[in-house]
């Protein structure tokens, strides 16, 4: 039987990989992510007794959250950030950048695609670690076969959306899967002064965050109502922009108030002068059942 390493060997182990999120691997030693953004297991429906699908799970830091928090089925799924050469991909970004051209993304899945997966070696070193039964599935959300994934009673969609170039399809997709709740994260659009517009920044080059992987940055009105078309019946915002009135939760949307949403203009209500926007982190969830809690 081998030994668990003590806390400096681990803490030394982990330090051979690069992390994303801050994962807890044992007492005393947590992954040093680059991630900027933690969600809370607060902010997050209950995962005790839940099967759990996690979208773009990365190096797994949620996937684990759910297992850690009692979930009785937990799958990560990605295959971006596992199969992708990021050097290879990150150089000619740059390349890209300097010559003040849109990349050709359909390269990302030929030209700098490794059979590898690369980077999912923190996911699988975490997973041995914590002697966890998180499953991981290497698939592309958009294109993968929705039957033979299942259903989930929770489903994470933790900053993905502002990556996809048709947000409404993949909330779309996102509800196939959805058998109670999804928790959607995404950069969130705040125009102080316009929180009720449903408003979509386009975004087509590298202006958010240097990363040309991004497309569209949508209002928490937006978001509403984005999750409302994709077939969701409610829609609770557990974080909406810094200025709203109340920050958990704002509000609940759900479809007996739909009439009276796309009643209103969608013209500001004065003048057409428009405050600075600004960009924070939005998370709701998205519920099945008008009912369900």
């Amino acid at each position: 039987m081998t030994s668990m390493p003590n806390t400096q060997e681990l803490a030394d182990q982990a330090a051979n990989y690069s992390w994303y999120h801050h994962v807890p691997l044992g007492p005393g030693v947590v992954t040093k992510g680059s991630t900027t953004v933690t969600w809370e297991k607060h902010e997050f429906p209950s995962f005790k007794d839940q099967t759990v699908l996690d979208i773009g799970a990365w190096d797994g830091g949620y996937s684990f959250l759910a297992e850690r928090e009692g979930a009785s089925r937990v799958v990560a799924l990605d295959h971006y950030v596992w199969g992708v050469d990021w050097v290879a991909r990150e150089k000619y970004w740059n390349e890209c950048a300097e010559r003040g051209v849109l990349p050709d993304h359909g390269r990302d899945a030929t030209d700098f695609w490794d059979d590898s997966l690369p980077g999912r070696r923190p996911f699988d070193f975490a997973r041995r670690v914590l002697d966890s039964r998180v499953e991981s599935v290497v698939a592309d959300f958009t294109t993968v076969d929705l039957d033979s994934l299942g259903q989930f009673d929770v489903v994470l969609y933790l900053g993905v959306l502002y990556h996809m170039p048709e947000p409404l399809t993949c909330l779309q997709r996102l509800r196939q899967v959805t058998r109670r709740v999804a928790a959607i994260s995404t950069v969130g659009l705040n125009v102080p002064g316009m929180n009720d517009q449903r408003l979509l920044q386009f975004q087509p080059g590298n202006e958010l965050g240097a990363d040309f992987g991004n497309w569209f940055v949508p209002s928490v009105s937006a978001l509403e109502s984005l999750c409302l078309a994709a077939g969701f019946a409610r829609v609770e915002v557990i974080v909406g922009p810094d200025d709203a009135p109340a920050a958990k939760p704002t509000r609940v949307l759900s479809r007996s108030t739909i009439r009276r949403l796309l009643s209103r203009s969608s013209a500001p209500a004065s003048g057409p002068t428009i405050p600075p926007v600004e960009m924070f982190g939005a998370m709701v969830h998205a519920y099945v059942d008008e009912a369900s809690t």
